[in-house]
C-alpha cells in the first residue's frame, strides 16, 4: 500500500524473472492522510501502469475505498481509466459478514452496478 508504481513494477519483474508469468497487477487504493475513506483510490495508477508495462491492471473499488457506497463510482472510473477487470466484493447479507461488510456490495447492487459500469465501458470505446 505504500510503495510507488516502479516499486510495484519492480516486485511485478522479480516474480516474473523467477518464472511465474501469472501476474496482473492490481490497484486498490493507497494509504494517505484522508481519513474519509479506508484508502485513497489512486486512479491515476491505472492509465501509467497500462503505459509502463504489457501486464494486466485490475482495480479493487472495494477494497480502494472501504465503503460499499462508493464502490460502483470508483469502478465506473477505473474502468474509464483503462482497468483491465474488477474485483468486487459481493455479500447477501454485509451487515452478518466476518470481515469486509462496509465494503460489500449486496447482490441488487452489484447488478445494478454491472450495467452502470458497462454503459461507462461502451461510452469510452471498451467492452465490459
Amino acid at each position: 500500500m505504500m510503495s510507488t508504481i516502479e516499486e510495484l513494477l519492480m516486485a511485478a519483474e522479480y516474480i516474473l524473472s523467477h518464472g511465474n508469468q501469472r501476474v496482473i497487477l492490481c490497484e486498490r487504493g493507497i494509504r494517505t492522510f484522508e481519513t474519509a475513506t479506508r484508502n485513497t483510490f489512486d486512479i491515476n495508477a491505472i492509465p501509467v501502469l497500462k503505459a509502463l508495462t504489457h501486464l494486466p491492471v485490475v482495480a479493487d473499488p472495494s477494497h480502494g475505498t472501504g465503503k460499499w457506497e462508493l464502490v460502483a463510482p470508483v469502478a465506473r472510473g477505473a474502468v474509464a481509466a483503462g482497468a483491465d477487470g474488477l474485483l468486487i466484493e459481493v455479500h447477501c447479507n454485509p451487515e452478518q459478514a466476518l470481515s469486509d461488510g462496509a465494503q460489500s456490495l449486496k447482490p441488487e447492487n452489484f447488478a445494478k452496478m454491472v450495467i452502470d459500469t458497462r454503459r461507462v465501458a461502451e461510452a469510452v470505446g471498451r467492452t465490459l
